[in-house]
């Protein structure tokens, strides 16, 4: 009997819109695996990739160039159709509040290659808000570029989802999932493999931006609705 999910997933264009190289693998990895192995298409918005200098004790330095390259090498391991960096800018990696909203809206929508009006998406993955000015920022951006209008005048996204991560337990608004995908066996792998492939953000345990994080929070979704491993997302939108 065909799976439901993937007879749903496989007529989906999924975009995931993530502020920085890693955030659509800790959100989305799973999802994405899912999507491409069901027949759909996948593709990637990374707002910013810059050269940083890692808040900890070590002092180590990541150039921009670097990050683009693992995020490269992400991209393969998840299969996806196309990705795009929105903003070169090395000045402006961390400093995406900084832009106009309205300015970022148009890169969304209309500037970047991969633009809601030229790929139409019917899903989208947005960043929930968290301590990350640049994470915030995304999110209200994306939120505005999913307005609804009638689909002659816009893409319109039946689904708009709100990624979970680990970062997302520091915030001042707490995440409240209510759309779960089962990430079970091979797809969890994926998004595993996916993530290491960010070297440079790889964490030691016990902290959130390490790989055992990941794994922790897929085995523990998937304990919320009784599968052993789930991606969770708020739903800000869902029309059949």
């Amino acid at each position: 009997m065909p799976d439901p999910l993937n007879s749903f997933l496989k007529h989906q264009r999924l975009l995931v819109l993530s502020p920085h190289a890693d955030d659509e693998t800790a959100g989305a990895g799973g999802l994405i695996a899912r999507v491409k192995a069901a027949g759909g298409e996948v593709y990637v918005m990374v707002t910013s990739v810059g050269n940083l200098a890692h808040f900890d004790a070590t002092g180590r330095k990541t150039k921009g160039k670097t990050r683009r390259e693992e995020l490269g090498e992400a991209m393969k391991v998840l299969g996806v159709d196309d990705w795009e960096i929105l903003i070169h800018d090395d000045d402006l990696h961390l400093r995406i509040d900084t832009i106009p909203r309205r300015d970022l809206v148009e890169l969304i929508e209309r500037k970047g290659r991969l633009a809601t009006e030229k790929t139409r998406p019917t899903m989208i993955c947005l960043p929930a808000p968290s301590f990350n000015q640049d994470h915030e920022a995304v999110y209200n951006a994306g939120l505005t570029a999913c307005r609804p209008h009638l689909a002659a005048m816009k893409a319109f996204q039946r689904a708009v989802l709100v990624m979970d991560a680990p970062q997302v337990s520091w915030s001042k608004d707490h995440f409240h999932p209510t759309f779960y995908v089962d990430i079970s066996g091979p797809f969890l792998k994926r998004k595993l493999e996916a993530f290491a492939c960010h070297k440079s953000q790889l964490r030691p345990d016990p902290s959130q931006g390490g790989l055992n994080a990941i794994r922790l929070l897929a085995e523990w979704r998937g304990r919320e609705i009784s599968v052993k491993a789930a991606e969770a997302f708020e739903c800000a939108r869902f029309v059949m």
